[in-house]
């Protein structure tokens, strides 16, 4: 019996994240399309798609994270929906509204919701101006809201003292973050950070945080229809 009410989804990533959805859309009864860059031709997520599409170099900024091709080839093989898996642009508001624009379904939150939450950045913002206490940090923006400059980042790593963590802001999974544990090998680390979050998300934006150890984090994890969401929490340590 279907559960699932696409035909045919296309998974825009790569590796472990691609090949869970891909099994999984299989097992709903849908077909589960895959791209892959010239350098996955033969990785695993492409053996076990029911077909794939090359999309460009192994460089994921002109592969997986190029958003006309990869609509490109939603359209050329009939996808009525796009699941996104983690990292590239599964956070990507404008990857969101160009799925609207084609007709094509993204499956993950809306473009608006992305805006607000799907930058650490702007997420703090929010909870800040919510009133939530948040962990000490800098936001990475200069007076005129642009990424502030490497000397700022210096002059406010100082400000809150080590060790920090530097944070992409555009994803998570770990990708585009650093400890730093003194203050010699901060601009390094940030260097590192800021390099790392481009190649991943397409975005170089970061901010600091002071690092808090032992610690527990509880997290929210919803899912929803459109029409109906459900919300589990779970706690780590």
């Amino acid at each position: 019996m279907k559960a699932i009410a696409f035909e045919r989804v296309l998974v825009a990533n790569r590796g472990e994240i691609a090949v869970r959805v891909l099994r999984g859309l299989r097992e709903l009864g849908a077909e589960a399309i895959a791209v892959c860059s010239e350098a996955d031709r033969d990785a695993l997520h492409s053996r076990v798609a029911d077909r794939v599409i090359c999309i460009g170099p192994s460089e994921p900024a002109a592969s997986y994270l190029d958003i006309d091709r990869i609509l490109h080839a939603a359209k050329d093989c009939g996808a009525q929906a796009i699941h996104p898996g983690y990292g590239f642009l599964s956070e990507n508001a404008d990857f969101v509204r160009a799925c609207d624009k084609a007709g094509i379904v993204f499956i993950g939150p809306s473009a608006e919701q992305m805006d607000a939450l799907g930058s650490k950045r702007r997420a703090k913002e929010l909870a800040t101006a919510a009133g939530v206490p948040c962990v000490p940090g800098y936001d990475g923006k200069d007076s005129s809201g642009a990424n502030a400059s490497e000397a700022s980042f210096e002059r406010e790593a100082q400000r809150i003292g080590f060790p920090l963590l530097v944070k992409a802001s555009a994803g998570g999974g770990g990708r585009g973050m650093r400890l730093v544990e003194k203050a010699a090998d901060f601009v390094e680390a940030l260097r590192a950070a800021q390099r790392e979050a481009k190649q991943a998300f397409g975005d170089d934006t970061v901010l600091l945080e002071r690092f808090i150890h032992p610690a527990r984090h509880i997290e929210v994890q919803i899912l929803g229809d459109g029409k109906r969401a459900i919300a589990r929490s779970t706690a780590g340590g």
